[in-house]
Formats: structure tokens, sequence, C-alpha cells
């Protein structure tokens, strides 16, 4: 096969893998009832002035399958973790002991369950959206090798490879999806 071709089609790979690693990484953001120290990730907390990460103040843990617990390293810090929690409206509710903040996580209930379903349905689908992108990206270029000398017989080839990546990683986003589902509705 043509090097040009085989480039165009690792790169096609290349980039839906980081497009699925990110899917992913989004899953991962999605609740699913049990306590996770990645549901605080997106919180950053007011450290002397500056927006920082929770976790760069503080130690995030769970406790349990329900309850998280913040260690700050500093004292002074509980405060405004708790209020950068509060502030960030994720339904939770902090308890400031004086040396943690604790929080237990709330069942989620069955409309809720639906909600996260819908969103991790969302997130997959962005991910098939990257995924039809790149293969349009790749098939642009597979047509500009062609119209350089290229046998089209050998792009067609490359497109048809092009094709088999992206029906493989739709499956995997498709998995994702399916495991995802079953964790948010397993009561």
């Amino acid at each position: 096969m043509n090097e040009d071709i085989q480039f165009i089609l690792d790169d096609a790979k290349e980039q839906m893998e980081k497009a699925v690693s990110h899917l992913e990484a989004e899953l991962v953001k999605v609740r699913a009832g049990k306590a996770s120290p990645t549901m605080l990730e997106s919180i950053s907390v007011d450290y002397y002035g500056t927006r920082t990460p929770l976790n760069q103040v503080a130690n995030v843990n769970t406790a349990d399958a329900r309850t998280l617990v913040i260690q700050p390293w500093e004292k002074s810090m509980l405060t405004p973790i708790e209020k950068a929690i509060m502030a960030a409206n994720l339904g939770l509710n902090p308890q400031n002991d004086g040396v943690l903040i604790r929080i237990l996580v709330p069942a989620l209930t069955e409309e809720r369950r639906k909600d996260l379903v819908k969103k991790a349905k969302s997130e997959v689908e962005n991910g098939k959206v990257s995924l039809r992108t790149i293969r349009k990206e790749a098939n642009e270029e597979l047509k500009k090798l062609q119209k350089n000398g290229t046998p089209e017989d050998e792009v067609k080839e490359g497109e048809a490879k092009v094709q088999l990546l992206v029906d493989a990683f739709v499956l995997k986003c498709d998995k994702h999806l399916e495991i995802k589902e079953k964790e948010i509705m397993t009561v």
C-alpha cells in the first residue's frame, strides 16, 4: 500500500483513539450513585487569591461507597473548599467537622438515573460525531492523493479501511455506553 495512504490511516486511527479516550474521561464524570473523587475534579478553590484545583489543596478520598472525605493540607482551607463545593451546584452537601469535610452522596432517584443515562448517551453521540469528522477529513486527504496521481483503486481501498476503523471505534463507544448505562441503572 502507498506510504501516504498508510500515513493517513495511522493518523486517523490515532485521532480516533484520542476521541475514545476523551469519551472515557467524560463518562467517568457522569456520576453513577457511587462516591468517587472524580466527582469533584471540576472544582477549583480560592487559594490565597488564586483559583486552584481542589486536588492541589487537599486529599480527596472515598470512605465508603457513599461518602467522600476531603482533608485539606491547611485547616484555613476548610471554609473555602466548602464554599466551592456548594457553588459548584453538584447537589452535594459538604459537612465540615473542623478537621475534614465529609460529603454524603445521596442515592439516585429513578428520574435522576434516567437523566444521567441521557447525559451518557449525549457524550457517546459527541464521540461518534468526532469519529465521523475524522473519517471525513481522512477521506478528503485520500481524495487529494488521488488528484495527485495515486491510483483510484488504492484510494478506494484506503477509504474502505478508514470506514473499518470508524466501525470498530463506534463499537467501542457503544460498549462504553452499555457499561455506563448498566452502572447508572444498578441500584
